[in-house]
């Protein structure tokens, strides 16, 4: 009895039959761009796709998902409409005096202009928790050497990224790695250990460190409670920018203590005890992040601006209709506030792609990997 065995050609042959065909592979972005060129889907939402492909935590999926529903969209296109309706009305009136419609007063839009002022500046307002949502918290881990800073790197990772020595001065640049911790996505920055010294590199290493925290969102002064507080302790402490979140992490909990909570209370600043060797208290610190960051616990439903291009443009929106309100409240002619009002109106539509110059169409589907 005899069987038949089908050959079939491999994947390559395939597609290369199919090219020589004239068939071709889709370009980056290619069938949301097609989605967003047919009235398909708007601009935040095509943007919302590779915002959903590239998010790497449950909660900037979430957003990136609400978005591709039209979160962003939709009150955008209200303001949008709100505008043109002005200018609509404003050109009926010049154009077509003979016709029975009501005359254009500017006056009697101030509230409308300012309902959509307002509008703006709540979406405008989530930019800072996007960003950060999207990209992660900076977070320098600091503190003179041989305090365990690598080693709280390696212990939040769960894997051995840097270089452990008990030498002084073995991390000698930056090293930045991703974690999910503490309720949020942390751009980890181990940096070389604060002291002053003459070693050439070892300078260049501090010099990042402090470059590291200028930058920061979060500081982590890593201590090592098994040793009394030192100046450089104070020093570190010290050179933490003002602005910038800090956390004392009293590290080495696992030895003998020589740290009390009197000796810390002197810090100024939270603190809670690990171990970076065993693992022990991690739970502590991922608490006080979680404390610190409130607002990134909060599941968003799409609303938070996590896309610098889109900021940038309504915050020019806001430029026009502050020029605008301005302009009414100082009695300038209707004319003259149109154009204020049309640069907003502009401003908008690139938002949303209802105003796109082709290079900034290009510039965003650029982001796309084939196909999509």
């Amino acid at each position: 009895m005899s069987s038949t065995v089908t050959v079939r050609p491999s994947s390559c042959q395939a597609l290369r039959s199919l090219f020589s065909r004239g068939v071709r592979q889709a370009e980056a972005g290619e069938f949301t761009k097609r989605a967003f060129l047919n009235g398909r889907m708007d601009l935040t939402q095509a943007e919302a796709v590779i915002d959903l492909i590239e998010s790497e935590t449950p909660t900037a999926a979430r957003n990136a998902a609400h978005q591709l529903q039209g979160a962003i969209g939709a009150r955008l296109k209200d303001v949008y409409s709100a505008l043109l309706d002005i200018i609509a009305h404003f050109h009926a009136v010049i154009d077509y005096p003979d016709e029975d419609i009501d005359d254009f007063r500017m006056q009697s839009y101030l509230s409308v202009l300012l309902g959509a002022e307002e509008e703006l500046k709540r979406m405008l307002s989530t930019h800072e928790r996007g960003r950060v949502l999207r990209g992660g918290v900076p977070t320098a881990i600091i503190g003179r050497p041989n305090t365990g800073k690598s080693s709280l790197l390696n212990a939040i990772l769960g894997y051995e990224r840097a270089i452990v020595a008990d030498l002084p001065g073995t991390t000698r640049d930056t090293i930045e790695e991703k974690a999910l911790f503490g309720g949020a996505l942390l751009r980890l920055i181990d940096t070389a250990g604060l002291r002053q010294t003459h070693d050439a590199v070892e300078s260049l290493g501090v010099g990042r460190a402090l470059s590291a925290l200028g930058g920061a969102g979060l500081a982590l002064l890593v201590l090592d409670g098994s040793e009394p507080l030192r100046d450089s302790d104070f020093e570190a402490l010290r050179s933490i920018p003002p602005s910038v979140p800090r956390i004392a992490v009293v590290n080495k909990s696992d030895l003998p203590c020589a740290l009390g909570p009197d000796d810390l209370a002197g810090l100024g600043v939270g603190y809670c005890r690990v171990s970076a060797l065993t693992g022990m208290g991690l739970d502590s610190l991922d608490a006080g992040i979680k404390k610190t960051f409130p607002e990134l616990g909060t599941m968003p439903s799409g609303e938070l601006i996590t896309n610098a291009r889109q900021a940038e443009a309504i915050s020019r929106a806001l430029a026009g209709l502050g020029l605008a309100i301005g302009a009414i409240k100082a009695s300038v002619t209707p004319d003259a506030v149109l154009t204020d009002i049309e640069a907003a109106l502009m401003a908008v539509g690139e938002v949303t792609g209802d105003t796109m110059r082709e290079d900034v169409i290009t510039r965003v589907f650029d982001r796309f990997c084939v196909g999509k």
